[in-house]
């Protein structure tokens, strides 16, 4: 069994595989209309005018982009653990309202590991296809709970199989017909060997949205996306509540 890729490990092989990646995610239908999708249904007011949105795991900047063709009035912070992927996405045009920031995931958990211009808070956080690559899941999660001002908003977007066998042979099918294939000519095998494994390896859609509760989240809702990926793709939205026990007003 393919043993999954994790942090410093994984950031490498991002780094390596950055200048193939915008290419292969094109072919899959729907990828960047799904993360706009996802963005709208975070639901925000004005187009997000005077609101500051965190992209988590931006990559090379195509969440990124989701979220400033729905929210051109938002600042937006990318941030992300692969320098090979970010310098992708700052090679991209993109408004003066859009920063980059090298960092993980983790840093997040940890205030003074977390670079100035990524630091909080953040009226939301947009995260896609981030969560079943990390080591500890549930303490980031608790830290972007911090990070949201009362009120603010949450939304995952990720491969995380609705639980159905027929979602899971639907996974293995495109990873051996198409991700797999196409991996190996990039010299980039490793990495999506990692993809096909992350995804069977980590929670079910109504596991995810249990996880997110634990963390302290609520008004958590799965909602599934269209074409091939229904079952398999999700948007995860969540809210941290505006008053919390022992908490001010």
């Amino acid at each position: 069994m393919t043993a999954l890729l994790r942090d410093a490990e994984l950031a490498a092989a991002f780094d390596h595989g950055a200048r193939a990646y915008d290419r292969l995610v094109a072919l899959n239908p729907g990828y960047h209309a799904h993360l706009r999708r996802s963005a709208r249904r975070l639901g925000l007011p004005d187009r997000g005018a005077g609101l500051r949105v965190l992209d988590l795991g931006c990559g090379t900047g195509a969440s990124t982009a989701a979220l400033v063709s729905v929210l051109p009035k938002a600042r937006v912070v990318g941030v992300d653990a692969s320098e090979g992927m970010l310098e992708r996405a700052r090679a991209k045009h993109r408004p003066p309202g859009v920063s980059f920031v090298r960092a993980t995931a983790e840093d997040l958990t940890t205030a003074h590991d977390l670079p100035r211009a990524a630091a909080g808070p953040y009226d939301a956080v947009f995260a896609a296809y981030l969560f079943r690559n990390l080591t500890d899941p549930d303490t980031v999660l608790r830290a972007v709970h911090r990070l949201l001002v009362p009120g603010g908003r949450l939304a995952v977007h990720d491969y995380c199989l609705g639980g159905r066998r027929r979602d899971r042979a639907v996974w293995s099918a495109v990873c051996k017909g198409v991700v797999l294939p196409l991996g190996t000519l990039t010299g980039d095998r490793d990495l999506y060997r990692h993809l096909r494994r992350s995804v069977t390896a980590f929670d079910t859609a109504p596991v995810f949205a249990e996880r997110l509760r634990r963390a302290g989240f609520d008004r958590v809702r799965v909602l599934p996306l269209p074409g091939w990926q229904t079952g398999i793709t999700h948007t995860f939205l969540a809210r941290r509540p505006p008053y919390e026990p022992g908490g001010e007003r």
